[in-house]
């Protein structure tokens, strides 16, 4: 009888030792991997930053590849995007009308023309509303602002048409190839 005792004792023993050595073993990453943090840190120098001027929220943002020649990649804020807020636009707007240098930056529009068609990029229509929301969010994960129109169709009932424009014909092409490459089937509807 005393060798079952004494065996439980020496497991109960051997599980408390592991236990410490464990935790004293992952303490001590824990300390090495702070003390590494911090010593990249303050190894560094500091560099003064340059004087920048903010950027509009819907501002397009340059930046410069190892090629050298400057990409421009739009900048969205999400929840601004996966919200259909009528507010948005003046906001938008007001944005513009505080930043007059950016303004003066880009090109002067191309002296009127005729009124071309103007058709949307329509990439899906669910009965489902759900659905048409998961598409919606898919879309401004790959970088397009979509909208959700709803329309009562007779004998089929209520449709919800995940779109993107108005865009010109050329611009609504290049949007519908661009969607393709995300994997994306998309088909181009006249607006009306």
């Amino acid at each position: 009888m005393s060798n079952g005792g004494a065996g439980k004792g020496k497991v109960i023993a051997g599980v408390f030792i592991g236990m410490v050595l464990g935790i004293v073993a992952a303490g001590a990453v824990a300390w090495y991997v702070m003390e590494k943090r911090q010593d990249s840190f303050i190894n560094k120098e500091r560099k003064p930053a340059a004087a920048v001027a903010p950027l509009a929220v819907s501002a397009p943002v340059a930046t410069a590849p190892a090629s050298g020649v400057a990409e421009t990649k739009q900048h969205f804020e999400f929840y601004k995007v996966l919200t259909d807020k009528q507010d948005g636009a003046s906001r938008k707007n007001a944005a513009r009308q505080k930043e007059p240098a950016i303004a003066k930056l880009q090109p002067a529009p191309p002296a009127l023309e005729a009124p071309k068609e103007m058709y949307y990029v329509q990439a899906g229509s669910f009965q489902n509303a759900d659905d048409a929301e998961k598409l919606k969010v898919k879309l401004a994960f790959s970088g397009f602002e979509a909208n959700i129109q709803t329309a009562t169709i007779p004998d089929k009932g209520i449709w919800h048409r995940v779109r993107l424009g108005p865009y010109n014909g050329n611009e609504a092409g290049k949007t519908i190839a661009a969607l393709r490459q995300n994997g994306i089937i998309a088909t181009q509807v006249q607006a009306q």
